[in-house]
């Protein structure tokens, strides 16, 4: 009988049916009835898609989530290497934007003008002033691109490089999370198979002592002592089976509870915040992305401004302006000179001598063909002596004398207001300090006031002298210009009742000029002579080779020229040199060209 009572107790211990809410599944260790009722049905959590497996496997406990965990933990790692994978590719690409933008500023800074604006004479021409330009606008695109590195480096690399460490911790902080709860639940399930072992081995010790009491029973050899040992024996045996089932039962009940929160509440509120995490971090990765393009997008219209400054640059090269502006630069001022005349040395002269003419001094002695000065002053090729810089710019051609002299004056009369004002700055503050002494001592301000008093002086002499000069340079310049009047390309035909007398000097002159064989008038000026200015040259006033008569009326108006009236008694300046004009000067004063056709000319 007690056989017969611990098998049955051991049956019921171990096969036999247990109450709805106590069935379990002694494979996978868990209550099949209770992870039925709990499993999530279709359409819950929102229609959400869950990162956690089904729940019924018949996998063994320690398989159960350590593969989805350690996918879980590959992806995110995984998503984390390409955060930082990005945010170094960024932190190349600040690197050669920034490179980018220093290589450009050095070169801008090798091509810009060494000298100041008002002392380089090219930053005068549009070529160069274009070029300078468009290095200007290189110079702000370099910046723009400084601009995208900063970008860049402060809202891709330093904000997605914090975010990855904050990631990063609260990834391990699930994951241990995680490995926390399957550690527990572990070492619940190690409990529940040791006291299953332990109630499966106090059940066959039982059920030995059973059997032994029961066999002792019915030998007839065997005393009352050991039958009574053997049935205590098997009733203590069986009393601690009773109590490992009872233990088994408990833990396995509390396994049993441990194992549904696991899989059923603990386990999906770790990867529900894992995948959340992950999905800010692709989201935050998103962004970062755009961040990329918005840094170009945002520097594009400067960008654009930079490119269309360079096209101004290009438009504004002016070739006409700037062949101008070369003429201005080195214009010399000296008047062109007269055609050479032919020396016959083998008679003597019996031409009247002109003071218009390099040919033959006023004193009538012939002038020799190889006079030095004259020469050095006509021959543009010749070898020039050292030029000595001078104070009053002597040494300058007079334009560019006059040039100099206006921007010395110029500067010297800034300097002078500027001194001016200074002064009446200290008066001022003088008479502030005399009224109140408290503010400062008026004697302090003594040595400044004087130092700028002698200051006006030397600049008022220095002012005095510039323009002394300049007046004289002026001067020089006027009077080079009333010696190469400019003369018209064709002298107007006479009226066409010209009389023989008119026509007869036209045409004696016109044949003059061909037996003298001098040059005509396109090739006397167009052919430019540079002579070379000395200090100790002064020209003299010209006086008349002759007289001649207006017969006819010419109205000068254009340059050069000058109006004369019919009969008008003229002085004869210069002779036709076979352009048909002649040089005259009126009584009342004025000279200019009138048309040879239109004089009677009488020589000295």
């Amino acid at each position: 009988m007690l056989r017969i009572s611990l098998l049955l107790f051991h049956r019921e211990a171990i096969g036999s049916p247990l109450p709805p809410d106590r069935r379990l599944d002694f494979i996978t260790g868990r209550n099949l009835t209770l992870a039925a009722e709990k499993a999530p049905k279709a359409g819950e959590n929102g229609g959400r898609s869950r990162w956690c497996p089904s729940l019924l496997s018949s996998r063994s406990l320690k398989g159960i989530y350590k593969d989805q965990f350690d996918v879980l933990e590959r992806h995110t790692q995984w998503g984390l290497d390409l955060l930082d994978r990005y945010v170094k590719f960024v932190k190349e690409r600040t690197e050669v934007e920034q490179a980018y933008a220093k290589q450009l500023r050095s070169l801008v800074k090798k091509y810009l003008p060494k000298r100041p604006i008002k002392d380089d004479p090219e930053s005068k021409f549009s070529q160069q002033q274009s070029f300078v330009q468009i290095l200007q606008e290189v110079n702000d695109f370099a910046g723009q691109r400084e601009l995208v590195a900063e970008n860049l480096g402060v809202r891709v690399c330093l904000e997605l490089t914090k975010y990855s460490q904050e990631i990063k911790q609260e990834r391990k902080m699930h994951f241990q999370e995680g490995r926390r709860a399957q550690q527990q639940l572990e070492n619940g399930f190690k409990q529940l198979e040791h006291s299953k072992r332990k109630f499966e081995r106090d059940c066959r010790e039982a059920e030995k002592a059973a059997q032994t009491a029961e066999r002792l029973d019915q030998d007839i050899n065997a005393t009352k002592a050991d039958v009574e040992k053997a049935k205590q024996q098997a009733h203590l045996r069986s009393h601690m089976a009773e109590e490992s089932k009872n233990e088994y039962a408990a833990q396995l009940q509390r396994f049993n509870r441990d194992q549904a929160h696991f899989y059923f509440s603990q386990m999906p509120q770790i990867f529900d915040k894992l995948q959340d995490m992950d999905e800010r971090r692709a989201a935050r990765l998103g962004a970062g992305y755009g961040l990329l393009s918005a840094a170009e997008l945002q520097v594009v219209p400067i960008i654009a401004k930079c490119l269309e400054g360079m096209k101004v640059a290009a438009d504004a090269v002016d070739p006409k302006n700037d062949s101008q502006v070369l003429i201005e630069l080195h214009k010399s001022g000296f008047a062109r000179p007269g055609d050479v005349e032919f020396e016959d040395f083998s008679q003597p002269m019996n031409r009247a001598p002109s003071d218009s003419s390099l040919g033959t001094p006023s004193d009538g002695r012939p002038e020799l063909r190889g006079s030095g000065r004259s020469r050095a002053m006509r021959w543009p090729f010749g070898k020039k002596n050292k030029t000595v810089v001078t104070e009053d710019f002597s040494h300058l051609p007079p334009e560019q004398q006059r040039k100099r002299l206006q921007q010395q004056l110029e500067e010297r009369s800034r300097e002078l207001q500027k001194e001016v004002d200074q002064r009446e700055a200290l008066k001022k503050m003088k008479d502030v300090y005399e009224k109140t002494p408290q503010m400062g001592d008026p004697a302090s301000l003594e040595p400044r006031i004087t130092e700028t008093l002698s200051n006006i002086e030397r600049l008022k002499l220095e002012v005095q002298k510039y323009e002394a000069w300049l007046a004289e340079a002026e001067s020089r310049v006027l009077s080079n210009k009333g010696d190469s009047l400019g003369r018209p390309a064709r002298p107007p035909d006479p009226p066409a009742s010209a009389p023989p007398d008119g026509s007869s000097d036209s045409s004696t002159s016109q044949d003059n000029k061909e037996s003298s064989g001098e040059p005509g008038p396109e090739e006397g000026q167009d052919a430019p002579i540079y002579t070379e200015f000395e200090e100790d040259f002064e020209e003299e006033p010209a006086s008349p080779i002759g007289h001649c008569v207006a017969i006819y009326h010419f109205e000068g108006s254009s340059e050069g020229t000058i109006s004369m009236a019919e009969g008008e008694g003229l002085s004869l300046m210069e002779e036709d040199k076979g352009d048909g004009w002649t040089r005259v000067r009126r009584k009342e004063g004025g000279e200019g060209y009138v048309p040879t056709s239109y004089l009677r000319v009488s020589l000295n």
